[in-house]
């Protein structure tokens, strides 16, 4: 039986329920597992079992393998049982087995043992053994055993032989009626006595010699042996002593795998092994246990329970002996001495347990004393007096929220954030020139009829043409809208009506409009003209109540307007630099009645109903071809650059390690130049003779060494001189090829610092992620840089995208871990109280941002490297600080740059409306855009 987990597999047995259902219903559907016989009741149960049975978690109990699933497990061990039946000795299986029947036997490795040691020289007739004649082995097959009672008479051995005189061929013979090796008592029993009862050593054994063995070294098939084959065929008379089994068909290994796969037995305590009772049948074995055999099983049952008893209570105490009975007296004297024995090991228990109190607490006062290894916990971290005394921060400074753009409607920045970040990573696919954040957040804004806002244009033709890559289901709008009415009617409830349009006047004036959305050309030199009526067309066959809750309200406001007749409601004055009323500002009347078209109704629409289009739109655009090609695209030059980061950091640490051996050389020539030279006038002259007076001689001979001393010094100069001027060329030329080097390093630095900003460009078109967390789990995002929008342009000029850090409240299984910790001192909404202020803790779906460089170095010293996340944000904010800062420097500047510009229009004899021609969201061009046809 396959194993899981080293418990053998249990296989499930029908319910009761079930088995009482059918003996009324003998017609009910049941699920049956063919392979294993099981029969459920349902498909959840027969599902989950054949889940359970094809999980690679099973082994084979007979092999070992593991790692298969249940159905290879049982046909491993089909297989292996066909071999090992196959291979072992057919008529030692039924001795072995009544050997082994209700033996008690602690382990499988013992049980072998002893039926090993019982079998390993008795014989049974038609076994095919090995007999040995003088070295030289031959295969044969028993064909008679003689008991040792024919060990002495001879005459009686050869009367039984097949070619005896007066017995007939085929004929019945005494001897076949005598069973041999008649030991099927307890295996327990010693060797000793059952060979004094049965010697196998007193057995004849008549031995048909079938064939000589061959040599095993010798593979080849047309050798045949020549030595001894005249015995083939012969009968032999043998004794044990020269006969032996093949260790393919009998060996303790074959014999453990044998007796594990024909015996069981259960798990309670001293339990007999017994014979499988389908194995039992066909060898003949005893399946029912004798009386004898039973009184036997059970005194060994109970006098392991007897052993088990004695050792449990020598661990609590001395074994109960029986007393005789006592006097009040000793009654009296016993209680007080039990009562004694109890309140002192109460006493001997207190005492353990103060001594391990004691433990403990001094355990965790030196767990409090060890000092912490920085970076650890962030939440572990607590600034102390002097971390404030050198100048750390333990408020946070307080990220603004009122300056996020529609952040007064709950969910509409996040969902606007979001879009502005998918329209500018994803532009080349799109076909989509970058913009900053600001842009977009004023072309939302825009609501001027007469003067179309080409950013709104591109954004919308972009998605309506990527969407028409996406499948989608035709007219699954209004199919929604009317299984709605179905549900409705039959709830026995009236339709609703939005703004006064029920669900008939909707479907009607959704039928006519954008029904060729995904086929009309939406040109750029036409400046998109109808991407409004292609925009229903989209939402038609792509939204449903489903997937965008809101499409019944936004349709309705884009395909009906007020009546003109009716009053319009009091309009507040708009804070849009924008000309016309502002959507964020315009309430919506409570009636409309009046059908109209989505070029002129879009400019009245909401802002939050503008987003919400914009994100439902690139919620589906994410799952496009194109977008998805650009992911991959993305990827493998993500690979190409990490192989060239590799190879141009060896690059450069190669140069920088000849420039320090260059700079070495460098030194070395100009400690030499700075030796001076001897001077060959500082030669010493000959001294004067003693005597005063010299001859002409001497005087000559002196002049002439004189001259030669001077004439080999000039030359040592000379020599020191040219190798001066050969070190002073070799030090200049180290000084070039250093120079040459310090070049190439910059090079490789740039290129580095280029690379590193490409990475960042491919890694947005993957997987946007935060800059880091702080100690609160707040999220700290940065969206510059990213996908197709630049961090530096041509001549190095400063480019952003949002030009802002934003800040997103923890997560809500942030939130949960860490209301989870109470082993702090401080809670962690005190802390949060205390370091952010009530003001500044935000929620999970809350947003705020840092907009001046000021606030944003004041964050940067709040974090506290001594904590893991904290460390890993400063780091990640100090890597990019340079593009950080410049990116909102420059915003500011065209903020202010902007904000003047409408001042210096301004004529100071009429109040004519701005211009909003001249506004940076008016002026934006789509360069990459393509004139589709």
């Amino acid at each position: 039986m396959p194993t899981c987990r080293r418990k053998r597999v249990v296989l499930t047995q029908p319910s009761e329920s079930l088995l009482k259902s059918l003996k009324t219903n003998l017609d009910r559907d049941v699920f049956y597992l063919q392979q294993t016989g099981e029969i459920f009741e349902t498909y959840e149960a027969y599902a989950a079992r054949m889940s359970f049975y094809r999980l690679k978690q099973f082994q084979c109990e007979v092999t070992g393998k593991s790692g298969l699933d249940y159905f290879q497990a049982l046909a491993s061990e089909r297989s292996e049982a066909e071999t090992l039946h196959s291979r072992f000795s057919e008529p030692l299986k039924p001795a072995i087995l009544k050997a082994v029947q209700f033996q008690v036997v602690g382990r499988l490795d013992h049980l072998v043992e002893s039926v090993y040691e019982r079998f390993k020289d008795r014989y049974f007739k038609g076994e095919r053994v090995l007999i040995d004649l003088s070295g030289i082995k031959y295969y044969g097959q028993v064909h008679t055993v003689y008991p040792p009672k024919y060990s002495t008479d001879v005459a009686a051995r050869d009367a039984n032989k097949p070619d005896a005189e007066g017995v007939e061929q085929g004929a019945p013979r005494p001897i076949d009626d005598e069973e041999p090796h008649q030991i099927h008592d307890d295996l327990k029993t010693p060797v000793k006595e059952v060979n004094a009862r049965d010697d196998p050593f007193l057995y004849y054994y008549w031995v048909l010699l079938t064939d000589l063995e061959r040599d095993k070294s010798d593979k080849s098939k047309a050798s045949k042996p020549t030595d001894g084959s005249e015995m083939v065929g012969s009968l032999m008379e043998v004794q044990c002593g020269r006969m032996s089994r093949d260790r393919l068909s009998f060996s303790k290994s074959i014999l453990r795998r044998f007796i594990r796969d024909c015996v069981d037995r259960d798990a309670a305590v001293a339990s007999p092994w017994t014979v499988k009772p389908a194995i039992a049948q066909k060898y003949g074995v005893i399946s029912s246990m004798t009386e004898d055999t039973r009184i036997n099983v059970e005194a060994i049952k109970k006098g392991e329970h007897d052993k088990r008893k004695k050792v449990w209570e020598d661990k609590d105490g001395p074994p109960n002996k029986k007393h005789k009975k006592m006097t009040p007296a000793q009654e009296e004297k016993a209680k007080a001495a039990a009562h004694k024995r109890d309140r002192e090991a109460q006493e001997k228990l207190d005492q353990q347990r103060l001594a391990r109190e004691e433990a403990e607490r001094i355990a965790a006062e030196k767990k409090k004393k060890k000092p912490i290894r920085y970076p650890t916990e962030d939440l572990d971290v607590r600034l102390m007096d002097k971390d404030l005394k050198a100048g750390m921060k333990l408020k946070r400074p307080v990220p603004t929220s009122y300056a996020l753009p529609f952040n007064h409607h709950p969910g509409s920045f996040e969902s606007f954030l979001m879009s502005w970040n998918f329209l500018v990573v994803y532009g080349q696919p799109l076909h989509l020139s970058p913009f900053t954040l600001d842009e977009f957040e004023h072309a939302i804004k825009h609501a001027d009829l007469d003067m179309p806002c080409s950013l709104l244009a591109e954004v919308h033709s972009t998605l309506i043409y990527n969407l028409r890559t996406v499948p989608f289901a035709r007219h699954s709008a209004v199919l929604s809208l009317l299984q709605r009415k179905d549900q409705l009617r039959a709830e026995g409830l009236e339709d609703e009506e939005y703004f006064g349009v029920n669900t008939d006047q909707l479907s009607a004036a959704m039928s006519d409009t954008g029904n060729n959305w995904e086929r009309v050309p939406l040109r750029h030199s036409e400046g998109r003209e109808g991407w409004e009526e292609a925009l229903i067309g989209c939402l038609k066959d792509h939204a449903t109540r489903g997937n965008f809750p809101r499409m019944r309200e936004i349709l309705t406001k884009l395909l009906f307007a007020p009546d003109p007749n009716e009053a319009p409601e009091p309009q507040a004055p708009s804070p849009s630099s924008s000309r016309g009323p502002s959507p964020e500002s315009t309430p919506t009347p409570q009636r409309l009645s009046v059908t109209s078209t989505p070029r002129e109704r879009y400019i009245n629409l909401p802002v939050h109903d503008r987003i919400a289009i914009l994100s439902f739109m690139v919620n589906l655009a994410i799952s496009s071809k194109a977008i998805h090609q650009h992911m991959e695209s993305c990827e493998e030059q993500l690979t190409a650059l990490r192989k060239e980061k590799i190879e141009v950091n060896r690059t450069n640490k190669q140069y920088l390690e000849e420039m320090n051996t260059l700079m070495g050389e460098t030194k070395e020539g100009l400690v030499d130049e700075d030796v001076k030279m001897d001077d060959p006038s500082d030669m010493s002259d000959v001294p004067a003779s003693e005597n005063g007076s010299d001859s002409g001689k001497s005087k000559k001979g002196a002049s002439k060494s004189k001259a030669l001393r001077q004439k080999a010094q000039l030359q040592a100069h000379s020599k020191q001189r040219e190798a001066a001027r050969a070190k002073q060329a070799s030090v200049k030329q180290a000084v070039a090829e250093h120079r040459r080097l310090d070049e190439e390093v910059n090079k490789l630095e740039r290129r580095l610092e280029a690379i590193e900003r490409e990475f960042r460009k491919l890694l947005g078109g993957v997987r946007v992620k935060p800059m880091g967390k702080d100690r609160f789990y707040n999220r700290i995002w940065w969206f510059d840089g990213l996908g197709s929008g630049n961090l530096v342009g041509s001549g190095g000029a400063t480019q952003y995208g949002a030009g802002r850090i934003f800040i997103q409240g923890p997560s809500e299984f942030d939130l949960e871990l860490m209301m989870r910790r109470t082993d702090d001192e401080v809670s962690v909404q005190v802390r949060r109280l205390e370091e952010e202020g009530q003001e500044g803790m935000l929620g999970p779906s809350d947003w705020a941002v840092y907009s001046d460089i000021e606030e944003l170095e004041e964050f940067i010293a709040w974090l506290n490297p001594k904590g893991h996340r904290e460390l890993a944000l400063k780091q990640a904010v100090s890597k990019w600080w340079i593009h950080i800062s410049a990116g909102i420097r420059r915003r500011m500047q065209d903020l202010s740059v902007h904000a003047k510009l409408p001042e210096a229009r301004r004529s100071t004899r009429t109040k004519a409306a701005p211009d909003i021609t001249r506004e940076a969201y008016m002026m934006w061009t789509n360069r990459r855009a393509i004139n589709a046809t």
